[in-house]
């Protein structure tokens, strides 16, 4: 089994370790998605936070959204405004979600998060292995 973090488990277990006895029981391999990486940089503050990051990308194989991807991720969040009348904002915070989901998705990969709504959501346009902590 390959398990994806999706940023909210990675942060989560970074201030409180609520997941850390999880994480290190999983049976499988783990990978990288660039996209996450990409959000914690985005609020890295410091250099300790900086330092975990280079760490993170060292050790697990980095997954990259492909050009199929992308533009699947612009078709789903397109239906999802349609269906659901959501503002430009909400379907910015949602890309990432769906980047992260549909490149799991194309390693056959298993996405692990706490952001239940959003995949969920996600989960309704495109099958992906799930798994909300």
């Amino acid at each position: 089994m390959i398990f994806v973090f999706d940023t909210s488990v990675i942060i989560d277990d970074l201030r409180t370790l609520r997941h850390r006895e999880r994480i290190q029981s999983l049976i499988g391999v783990i990978r990288t998605s660039s996209v996450v990486l990409a959000e914690l940089w985005r609020g890295a503050a410091n250099p300790s936070d900086r330092e975990f990051l280079r760490a993170l990308a060292r050790s697990h194989p980095i997954l990259t959204p492909t050009e199929k991807n992308w533009l699947e991720s612009g078709e789903i969040l397109s239906r999802i405004r349609a269906d659901h009348g959501f503002a430009p904002a909400k379907l910015r915070d949602l890309h990432f979600d769906v980047l992260i989901a549909l490149t799991a998705r194309s390693h056959g990969a298993r996405v692990i998060t706490t952001n239940r709504a959003d995949f969920e959501l996600i989960s309704r346009y495109r099958q992906i292995k799930l798994d909300v902590w």
